[in-house]
């Protein structure tokens, strides 16, 4: 067990360095109204948005963050 317990700390040390880079790397989203209006215009009307490099890191984020809560409960069963 204490095996597993080093192993899933140092999984969750790389997933949370992981998440703050992604979160760096993303652009900062516009405040204000016309940063909505701009923002809803070009999901809208722009071609291969899932394909982007910022829907990509957007992706990346939602699972790295899945990942470590996971192994944040699976560290909390095992201690």
């Amino acid at each position: 067990m204490e095996a597993l317990n080093v192993i899933l700390s140092i999984v969750q040390v790389i997933l949370a360095i992981g998440v703050i880079f992604l979160v760096l790397m993303q652009q900062g989203k516009r405040a204000g109204l016309s940063g909505a209006i701009a923002g809803g215009a070009e999901t809208f009307f722009g071609k291969n948005k899932a394909s982007s490099m910022d829907a990509m890191l957007s992706r990346l984020t939602v699972i790295f963050s899945i990942i470590l809560v996971v192994t944040t409960i699976a560290l909390n069963l095992i201690h």
